[in-house]
């Protein structure tokens, strides 16, 4: 009887291995397969064809020289740093509101998670709408009476990436909130029975007890948010085209241009491998602070 149980159970085994060969194979030849093929042609002098002419390091250097490459990484630094910050404190925050059993929580939650159903070109085209001078903002409060009332963004240099970080905040940040709600909701009710009866201030006990406690939601939004940030293209597209000049041009955006419109594939395989790059160094710390963390445990 034992021998039969055991048996069954080898068989589903070896099922679930057999099911999971083609997924396996096409992670392998797709996504590894093609990474490698890209990082050995960016050390050519392909064109719109690849072709192994290697000039070694030197699509490396005409990017690190390109004065767009350079604007575009700029712009990403910019938005990258206020989208983390601004992401995780407004979803935390709006997180902690919803925790304290408010009326109507499930339909808030809708309201606030609703936009991340949303794709980013949509989003996109909806805050162009908004931001739009002539029949967004800044025309309704005109016809309000306020004439002289000035709001374009999407059309001053020195404003644009604002927009953009606005629209993506209002796209991004029901996801985080949702996961900092997970996070609240899993800390123990004893807690916050203790905290009281020590008389500590609500928030306080966030800062220096909640938050701490919630180090791996923190840790795997930040995840998410960077590799978001690094890969940011579509709502670019859709809401400024990497304009006005190249004020909200981006990396992704360089690549797609090189790639699809110079017919550079060289610089664009070199500028989509230190895109890689950049995200290999998020996801290395994240897969030990996970993995190793626990190993350790």
């Amino acid at each position: 009887m034992a021998y039969s149980a055991a048996k069954r159970a080898r068989f589903r085994n070896l099922s679930a291995l057999f099911a999971s060969v083609p997924m396996v194979a096409t992670a392998i030849v797709v996504y590894l397969g093609c990474t490698v093929w890209t990082v050995v042609y960016s050390f050519t002098s392909s064109r719109l064809l690849p072709k192994a002419e290697w000039v070694g390091l030197a699509q490396y250097e005409r990017l690190w020289s390109a004065r767009r490459w350079l604007i575009s990484i700029e712009n990403l630094a910019i938005y990258g740093v206020m989208m983390l910050v601004l992401s995780l404190v407004l979803g935390f925050v709006l997180a902690a509101m919803i925790d304290q059993k408010v009326r109507f929580e499930n339909t808030f939650r809708s309201i606030i998670l609703y936009p991340y159903a949303l794709s980013f070109i949509v989003t996109g085209l909806v805050w162009q709408w908004l931001l739009n001078p002539e029949f967004g903002i800044q025309n309704v409060i005109r016809e309000l009476g306020f004439e002289t009332f000035s709001f374009d963004p999407l059309y001053d240099s020195s404003l644009v990436l604002f927009g953009v970080i606005a629209a993506a905040l209002w796209h991004g940040t029901g996801l985080v909130m949702c996961l900092m709600l997970a996070g609240l909701r899993g800390i123990d009710e004893d807690i916050w029975k203790a905290t009281r009866v020590e008389g500590i201030a609500k928030w306080k006990t966030y800062i220096f007890v909640v938050i701490p406690m919630m180090r791996p939601v923190f840790i795997t939004s930040l995840v998410l948010i960077t590799s978001g940030i690094i890969k940011l293209y579509d709502l670019i597209i859709a809401q400024t085209g990497g304009g006005p000049g190249l004020s909200s041009e981006v990396p992704a955006k360089y690549v797609f241009d090189y790639l699809f419109q110079s017919q550079n594939l060289g610089q664009g395989f070199a500028a989509s491998t230190m895109m890689l790059v950049a995200i290999t160094f998020v996801i290395i710390p994240w897969a030990i602070l996970e993995f190793g963390g626990k190993k350790r445990g």
